[in-house]
């Protein structure tokens, strides 16, 4: 039975507070997809509505191509993994897992303690539903640990429940609600591999909600950017990352984020701080104010002098290890964060209050219209004309 997952045109408000405004979302069968964006866009909301614990106000949601705006919850094969785990205190991990097995296959009286010592029937109910359990223990790794009550587990190890108790439904489609957010950072990136690699090995399709720019970038096939209650952009990871169709998806996708600096477009030439950039002219773009962005790792240091682009003085340097983080401020430039460049731990040696020279990959610019939307149509050639050295189509 085929398992993808289509939305169309959901709408949600909460009173006259739009929570979301028509989103579209389509996830192939077996697919691993990722909502990610700031906290109060609208994620939640949306994964509780394909769930059928919220009703959209308009739109519809489709499982493996049918409508199930009419089917209450537990018959949608919808298993969802909350951000709290949502596991019973006083029950062990088996019983936690086991129990919405019990309530879907034994009726009320089955489910009583005694009920399968007066009927067969029942007793291999009960003993297909143990059998499931083992089964999506053991796929987790809490085999050994089904005699525990939550309260004697780490906080992995009830995510871990929480994901069994999912996984034993066999359900359609799999959506989890930042599942990771209460796990310390090394326990967040061993578990993020562990169920990619579970996802894989079982091909249920997955919805899974962060604001973890990390965890959607590193563990989905898509993902798909919200931003006040809308889809913004829909890609992989690299899609999104090196072409953002939108500033506010530029300005959130990217640790520490893509700077951004005002700018002119006057004849095809790109005015940045009051100077005009020898990498090149943009050819098909109109004249007027432009917002430029660019990655931290596309900027390099240089000393100060004719071979730069820019002139700044450094605010200060982060050292990480792995690499450094320079701040520094443009001659010229109206006040403002300045810039952030990215660099390898041996240049880490950056005076504060020194001059430093600026220079730019031509082909990471990325331009952005007045409306934030990435410009239209903008092509950096050299100045010879010849030769195109970074493109900027809009994608949508």
């Amino acid at each position: 039975m085929s398992s993808g997952l289509e939305l169309v045109g959901l709408t949600k408000s909460f009173g006259a507070t739009p929570v979301l405004r028509g989103v579209d979302l389509m996830v192939a069968e077996g697919e691993f997809v990722a909502v990610i964006g700031p906290s109060g866009c609208g994620k939640s909301t949306l994964l509780r509505i394909i769930a059928g614990l919220e009703e959209q106000d308009s739109g519809s949601v489709h499982i493996g191509g049918v409508c199930v705006d009419a089917l209450a919850p537990k018959a949608r094969d919808v298993a969802m993994v909350f951000q709290s785990y949502a596991l019973y205190p006083h029950m062990t991990a088996a019983q936690n897992i086991a129990l919405p097995l019990a309530m879907r296959d034994l009726t009320r009286i089955e489910r009583l303690p005694l009920a399968h010592r007066l009927s067969r029937g029942v007793a291999e109910k009960r003993k297909r539903i143990g059998n499931a359990v083992e089964r999506a223990a053991t796929q987790v790794d809490v085999a050994g640990l089904l005699d525990r009550k939550p309260g004697q587990l780490s906080g992995g190890q009830r995510q871990r429940v929480a994901l069994a108790r999912a996984l034993a439904r066999q359900p359609r489609l799999f959506l989890l609600d930042e599942p990771l957010s209460n796990l310390d950072a090394a326990l967040r990136a061993s578990t993020r591999t562990e169920i990619v690699d579970l996802q894989k090995r079982l091909g249920i399709t997955t919805v899974y909600v962060t604001h973890d720019q990390a965890e959607a970038m590193t563990m989905a096939s898509r993902i798909a950017v919200m931003i006040d209650g809308d889809i913004v952009q829909f890609g992989t990871a690299k899609e999104v990352y090196d072409r953002p169709v939108d500033i506010r998806v530029a300005l959130f996708i990217g640790t520490p984020r893509m700077n951004l600096l005002p700018g002119d477009l006057a004849g095809g030439a790109v005015r940045i701080a009051g100077t005009d950039q020898p990498v090149g002219y943009c050819t098909g773009a109109a004249d007027g104010s432009v917002r430029i962005g660019v990655r931290p790792e596309h900027i390099r240091l240089t000393a100060p002098g004719p071979g730069a682009q820019l002139s700044a003085s450094v605010r200060h340097v982060e050292f990480l290890g792995s690499e450094a983080l320079v701040h520094v401020l443009p001659r010229g430039a109206p006040p403002g964060p300045g810039i952030v460049v990215r660099i390898g731990p041996d240049m880490a040696e950056v005076p504060a209050r020194s001059d430093v020279g600026l220079c730019f990959a031509a082909d990471a610019f990325h331009l952005f219209d007045a409306d934030g939307r990435r410009h239209p149509v903008a092509a950096w050639s050299d100045r010879s004309g010849d030769k195109v050295i970074g493109r900027f189509e809009a994608t949508q």
